[in-house]
């Protein structure tokens, strides 16, 4: 199983990128991390939204709808599904301390990227999960001089306790063992894939000399 970090595919040179790593690879199914920008993909591709995204389209995705514009694409939006016999759920957006107390509804424009209690609430509630999407990350995985995790990820993992979560947003790899669950940041897209073992969720990075300059 392909494993892809965040694509930010409305720049050309990242979006060339994604889609030759697909083309390359040849993946039958791939998993995404957020900040994708392109819903048209070669392969099924499950993915929670980012902060860098079409909200109209994701919107419409959270509703079920159909849409000529996308092909290949399955939102984890506080929903789980069974990919290559692993139950994968996920949590789109991420945290503005402004908006969370907020419901969906009341997002709008931009502010669509954000989850609110109402998204964690129904994450949390999500059972026999392998693997979590997230786009925030939890405490104690990075650090810039401060740790940047979210403590509403950190509930998300002591409730759900999944064996793996993997981590968008921040263009680092990085990995902790974290409330018992081995967690993951990911490097982006045009600098590295993953590959994942559904079997014993070994995950492994692989370089690749497709990076964009840019």
């Amino acid at each position: 199983m392909l494993v892809l970090g965040d694509a930010h595919a409305s720049d050309s040179d990242r979006c060339d990128t994604l889609l030759e790593l697909y083309r390359t690879l040849e993946p039958d199914r791939v998993l995404q991390l957020g900040d994708l920008e392109r819903y048209d993909l070669p392969a099924p591709t499950w993915f929670i939204a980012g902060n860098n995204e079409e909200f109209d389209v994701i919107e419409a995705l959270r509703a079920g709808d159909d849409l000529e514009t996308t092909s290949n694409v399955h939102l984890l939006a506080s929903t789980a599904a069974t990919v290559d016999g692993l139950r994968v759920g996920g949590l789109s957006g991420n945290f503005a301390p402004t908006k969370y107390d907020l419901s969906r509804d009341e997002l709008t424009g931009e502010r669509r990227r954000h989850f609110t209690h109402e998204d964690v609430e129904r994450a949390a509630a999500l059972e026999d999960i392998d693997i979590f999407l997230t786009h925030e990350a939890p405490n104690g995985l990075l650090s810039y001089g401060y740790d940047p995790g979210c403590e509403y990820i950190d509930d998300l993992l002591e409730a759900i306790s999944p064996d793996l979560c993997l981590v968008g947003h921040h263009h680092r790899h990085r990995e902790a063992e974290i409330a018992g669950t081995r967690v993951v940041s990911l490097a982006p897209a045009w600098e590295r894939y993953y590959t994942l073992d559904p079997e014993t969720l070994a995950l492994e990075g692989h370089e690749h000399d497709l990076s964009s300059d840019n």
